[in-house]
């Protein structure tokens, strides 16, 4: 009797032994896969549902049309929806906030822009992000150049006629731009900086009513990209002098590049997606491929060539390229941002 329950107890032991083993092997196992997937999500299951694309900017503009071409296309490839919000308000800052609070899970991603990661981090009090530490650089979608448009009646044949004037009356002439850190405003300054001239800034909510006004000859100068300008041009209600890109652009052959007038003006207003920071790096590499993909199918590159864009060369749209790419647009405009946030540039 008393062997029998001594045998039945060192079963028991056994199996209690057995138990704990399967328990600390189950354990580690666990610990182990966090490790690899801090963000909570298996990269050959990614995605297992809908995507989340925060459009910091209304509806209808540069921005959203270009995020929509490209994410519906890199949903095709993904086999799941890349389902575009409106996040508007405060110069982009609203929208890129939500993402760069957002679970680091692939799930939420921001179609960000100049405004949102070189303008806002200088001109917004505040800000509820760093653009340089809080997210991870994905990749371009689009970029496009500016044009210097004035009122239709502008007493200047071309670029250079155009400075002299600028010169010769200083803040007599009135330059419209679309809000402080818009993309017409980054494009403001530059220009103003690179041609050695002080005219008057007048700010309006957005490119549209600005439009509006240049039209009516109520401002005399506007820079903006191609995109928002382009009819107006086309129709003569506006005057164009020159564009800010290396060549002549298809849609606009008859306006030269500022170069052929001797002038250094030279910037893309470019736009590219982001994750939160810490999201793993197999989903960023699976999401930079998608998008790298989906930028060379000819319907993306058509629509995007008929906004006035372009598409950016394939050696630049790995994440450490756009990474380096942000970076040095923000060493490049903070001088001049910091100027205007000072006082110097706007009224």
């Amino acid at each position: 009797m008393i062997n029998r329950i001594l045998l039945g107890l060192a079963a028991l032991a056994v199996a209690g032994l057995a138990a704990l083993a399967l328990i600390d092997i189950w354990g580690r196992h666990s610990q182990g896969t966090a490790a690899v997937d801090p963000g909570g999500t298996y990269e050959r299951g990614y995605p297992s549902r809908p995507i989340d694309v925060v459009v910091p900017f209304p509806a209808g503009g540069p921005s959203d049309v270009v995020a929509r071409v490209v994410t519906e296309q890199m949903g095709n490839l993904l086999g799941q929806s890349m389902v575009i919000e409106n996040v508007s308000g405060a110069g982009g800052t609203l929208g890129s906030a939500r993402v760069a609070a957002a679970p680091s899970d692939g799930y939420t991603l921001l179609a960000g822009s100049m405004g949102s990661h070189v303008a806002a981090p200088v001109l917004t009090p505040n800000l509820k992000y760093d653009s340089e530490r809080d997210f991870a650089p994905i990749g371009f979608t689009a970029q496009s150049p500016a044009v210097i448009v004035a009122r239709k009646d502008f007493p200047a044949d071309n670029l250079r006629q155009f400075i002299d004037y600028l010169k010769q009356n200083g803040d007599r002439v009135r330059e419209a731009h679309g809000g402080i850190g818009a993309s017409s405003h980054m494009a403001c300054l530059l220009f103003n900086a690179q041609a050695g001239v002080k005219p008057s800034l007048v700010a309006y909510r957005g490119t549209a009513p600005a439009l509006n006004d240049l039209i009516g000859g109520h401002v005399d100068f506007f820079c903006e990209q191609v995109v928002s300008v382009a009819p107006q041009i086309a129709a003569g209600t506006i005057k164009a002098y020159a564009v800010s890109s290396n060549e002549r652009l298809p849609t606009l052959p008859d306006v030269p590049t500022a170069k052929e007038s001797g002038l250094d003006y030279e910037m893309s207003i470019w736009a590219g997606i982001f994750a939160p920071k810490g999201t793993p790096k197999p989903i960023i590499d699976k999401l930079a491929a998608t998008l790298d993909k989906s930028l060379d199918y000819p319907a993306v590159k058509a629509k995007v060539a008929e906004l006035g864009g372009s598409i950016p060369p394939k050696s630049e749209r790995t994440p450490a390229k756009f990474s380096q790419f942000v970076n040095a647009e923000i060493a490049r405009w903070s001088p001049i941002l910091n100027a205007a946030s000072a006082g110097t540039g706007t009224n």
